[in-house]
């Protein structure tokens, strides 16, 4: 690493590993990197003007993408981030994302996760994958687990970390009991359609069984950031989370109608 190469905050799976070098952002790049590669580049194409720019690969052999300015919601989250005008803007965003994704065929690259069929996905849209600018999300970070699959997937799994859908007792700040009037903003805000409506809370448990699974894994390989995040603590409260949404399931799809 050169003078000139700055930490980025945030991430887990590659947490340490990625550095802005100007305007630009080095990461590992993926086994995968052929088709988010072709991915990213058709976002671009569409017109899509909320995602980085592939640009190539460095001399280290690290992906060279676009910096794209802003702000993230990184713990502790800034107060600007949880508001309901932030949360629509983050609807607003994905639906542009969606439709710019919609056109593009998956299929002559290999993903290491799929989830059917019907788009593209971004696949982890935590709060720290969005940035802002002017308290407004304007663009989508971190490719890395992106995927082909219904976009109802993406929307459920943005509506269940960006609400919170969890156990009261897990939500510590001004979100606190405002989880299924949250769910509904973020919902209006994409225009998500009835059928989306009526299927989404079981997208919802199917993602966050989905996640965990997926972050349990990576603990159990050694990878460093899933080993640092995956304590008894974040067990348990992913297991409280999968009995609350298990036992709000009907007043969830009421809230949403």
């Amino acid at each position: 690493m050169t003078a000139r190469e700055i930490p980025l905050r945030g991430g887990t799976a590659n947490r340490g590993r990625i550095h802005r070098v100007g305007d630009t952002v080095r990461r590992p790049l993926r086994p995968n990197a052929a088709g988010l590669h072709a991915f990213l580049r058709h976002l671009e194409a569409a017109g899509f003007d909320g995602a980085p720019r592939v640009l190539g690969v460095d001399a280290e052999g690290r992906e060279m993408l676009t910096y794209v300015p802003g702000e993230a919601v990184i713990a502790p989250a800034p107060a600007w981030g949880l508001t309901d005008e932030a949360l629509h803007s983050v609807g607003v965003l994905l639906r542009r994302f969606h439709d710019a994704a919609a056109s593009f065929d998956p299929e002559p690259y290999a993903w290491p996760h799929r989830h059917g069929t019907g788009g593209m996905l971004h696949n982890d849209p935590n709060l720290d994958n969005v940035v802002f600018r002017d308290a407004r999300a304007v663009a989508l970070i971190d490719f890395d687990l992106a995927a082909p699959g219904p976009p109802l997937w993406d929307v459920a799994a943005t509506i269940r970390l960006w609400a919170p859908l969890r156990a009261p007792a897990d939500v510590d700040d001004e979100r606190a009991g405002r989880g299924f009037t949250r769910a509904r903003i973020l919902a209006d805000a994409y225009r998500l359609d009835a059928a989306g409506r009526t299927g989404l809370v079981d997208a919802v448990r199917d993602s966050h069984a989905w996640m965990s699974a997926l972050v349990a894994d990576g603990a159990a390989r050694g990878i460093p950031g899933f080993v640092d995040y995956w304590t008894p603590e974040i067990q348990a409260r992913t297991a409280r989370s999968r009995a609350w949404l298990d036992e709000h399931a009907d007043a969830l799809r009421a809230a949403l109608r």
